[in-house]
């Protein structure tokens, strides 16, 4: 289902960003749905920021249906879009840096809400604390600078207005950490990267990557009922040991689901692999 025979074709979208998302998420929603977004003007700052000054409640998730909702109330459409992202150690790979970007899409007229979430490796993710202007040239060396923008802030941080966002030169980095090492009371500064889309190109490709593999999701229909949005939703552990045949850690199936009618199937791994490599066996590697 995709193209004219898409349920979205020609529809409008909301999409919930202050960040220039849009760039990277218009496309393949128009490439695999032909539909159209739209940007409603809101501040999704009030939602919480990625520097603290405005704490983000609850979780991912919840924080997305919030967005996307007010993006839908804002343009009057019964169908929203928005993102969230949040970076730290990597689930798997702990001393890697990792982007985990999370999509959420709302159907009011169908009823149904689901979202896709992926890890991103490749996130230029990092923050230190600083006490001369050598520091933060050092800093800037292995961030992307000045593809990608950093911020400063005191790193005594009493006054949570003193922050300087979206520095993209050097200029602009001896002057922020001048009043920001002026404005702390431990004489040091804190710099990291910013990581909001418009100004991190790095981020902008994952959330690219993941627009379209929930677009792609939107355009495959559920086998019972039809509805949009069929897709992988879990998975089964216990692949059976090649030795011993007794179920390991390993996933066995792939779990797909509807996001409106209760339609389930457990299928096969994508690489078709039937036995679990003996090395991941609790029982023989104990």
């Amino acid at each position: 289902m995709s193209g004219k025979d898409s349920p979205y074709h020609d529809q409008t979208i909301a999409l919930a960003t202050k960040h220039r998302k849009d760039d990277v998420i218009a496309p393949p929603f128009q490439e695999h749905l032909q539909a159209a977004l739209i940007v409603p003007v809101i501040d999704t700052d009030t939602l919480g920021t990625f520097t603290g000054e405005i704490e983000r409640p609850g979780n991912m998730l919840e924080a997305a249906i919030r967005k996307a909702r007010m993006g839908m109330a804002a343009a009057k459409t019964p169908l929203g879009l928005s993102s969230e992202g949040s970076f730290g150690p990597h689930p798997v790979i702990p001393f890697l840096p990792c982007d985990t970007e999370l999509m959420v899409f709302i159907d009011d007229d169908r009823g149904f809400t689901l979202h896709e979430i992926i890890f991103g490796k490749h996130t230029n993710y990092s923050h230190t604390c600083i006490d001369t202007l050598e520091g933060a040239i050092d800093f800037l060396q292995n961030c992307q600078f000045p593809s990608h923008a950093v911020i400063l802030r005191p790193h005594q941080w009493d006054d949570k207005h003193i922050i300087f966002k979206g520095i993209v030169d050097e200029n602009g980095i001896e002057a922020a950490f001048k009043a920001s090492r002026q404005a702390s009371s431990d004489g040091k500064v804190w710099i990291e990267t910013d990581m909001r889309a418009h100004l991190n190109p790095s981020r902008q490709k994952v959330i690219g990557e993941l627009a379209a593999k929930l677009a792609r999701r939107l355009g495959t229909p559920c086998p019972a009922c039809n509805a949009p949005g069929w897709g992988r939703t879990g998975v089964e552990k216990g692949l059976p040991c090649e030795y011993c045949d007794l179920p390991t850690d390993m996933v066995k199936t792939e779990v797909f689901s509807c996001g409106l009618c209760d339609h389930k199937e457990h299928l096969p791994r994508n690489d078709k692999l039937e036995w679990a490599p003996q090395v991941h066996c609790g029982y023989c590697n104990p």
